[in-house]
């Protein structure tokens, strides 16, 4: 299958699943976080292969903290925005999946059905927390495995399994890195088909679990890697996740965070001098704006 075709706006004869399954076996994927449309227009814009939607953006986007307070409706319509308005296979962030195993099922069908290659669950209790703070308490092992389960279910009902469960542990900040290995291997067990290691906290960490991975064999699992900023990952280049056996990469926050800074200092200084001329260049111009949206005026858009 020639994979430009998914980008050519070819979707109905492959799943997103299926596509980011190949581009991973290809190389390891950078998936740059969008928090809305116009960012995931961008990120496919400049020539990525996969786009992420974090619940942390989702959540700070809409002006609360990421402690599970937004609802599966608010997730799922920023899904599909990222999606339709990227073209690209969306990983997406499910938090604990909005509650217990029916709804941990209607998420893998709603998602789906919004457009995203797959989705991560994570094994901490609600409310959640950030995956880099401290004070993180988990589910029991069996009832992660329960909802993976579920979830695993859900993906072969309604996409006979090419939507991809993706199973995030918290284990390490928690219980150890070794139980972080026991989870991830339950968790594979359960049916997930890609693991998400969250908190580990150096270069040799990431090593070591992608070693433990491979003892899988034929049961390895795809391997998700967090490059978050201000956390408690040191900065590593996408390469190096590859070179670990890392198959995809996501940078959750950080289209958020930039525009957010841009915003303060622009803002700051009209609150300070009245004009934001000196800001000019700072900005997309209002030409790059229709060229992102693929807009030409006086001409009818067609989507």
């Amino acid at each position: 299958m020639n994979l430009s075709d998914y980008h050519m706006g070819m979707t109905n004869t492959i799943h997103p699943g299926t596509t980011l399954r190949l581009l991973m076996d290809q190389s390891v994927v950078a998936a740059p976080g969008a928090f809305n449309a116009l960012v995931a227009r961008s990120v496919a814009q400049c020539g990525f292969d996969a786009c992420y939607v974090s619940g942390g953006a989702t959540s700070v986007a809409a002006g609360v903290p990421d402690v599970g307070i937004l609802t599966l409706d608010h997730f799922t319509q920023v899904v599909r925005d990222v999606c339709t308005g990227s073209g690209l296979p969306v990983i997406a962030d499910a938090d604990t999946g909005f509650g217990e195993e029916e709804m941990v099922r209607r998420t893998v069908l709603e998602y789906n059905h919004a457009g995203a290659a797959g989705l991560h669950l994570e094994d901490q209790i609600f409310p959640k927390r950030c995956g880099h703070l401290d004070g993180k308490a988990l589910i029991p092992v069996e009832q992660a495995v329960s909802k993976l389960q579920w979830a695993a279910k859900a993906s072969h009902d309604c996409s006979d399994g090419q939507f991809i469960i993706c199973a995030r542990t918290d284990a390490k900040g928690v219980e150890g890195f070794d139980a972080a290995i026991t989870r991830a291997k339950a968790y594979v067990d359960a049916g997930a088909t890609m693991i998400f290691p969250e908190g580990l906290t150096t270069v040799q960490e990431f090593k070591d679990f992608a070693s433990a991975m491979d003892e899988l064999g034929t049961k390895r699992p795809y391997l998700l890697a967090n490059m978050t900023e201000f956390g408690k990952t040191p900065m590593i280049k996408l390469d190096e996740f590859g070179e670990m056996g890392y198959n995809i990469v996501i940078y959750p926050v950080s289209t958020l965070r930039i525009a957010m800074g841009a915003v303060k200092r622009a803002l700051t200084e009209l609150k300070a001098t009245g004009t934001l001329e000196a800001q000019l260049d700072n900005m997309q111009t209002r030409k790059e704006l229709y060229e992102l949206i693929e807009y030409t005026p006086g001409t009818a858009w067609e989507m």
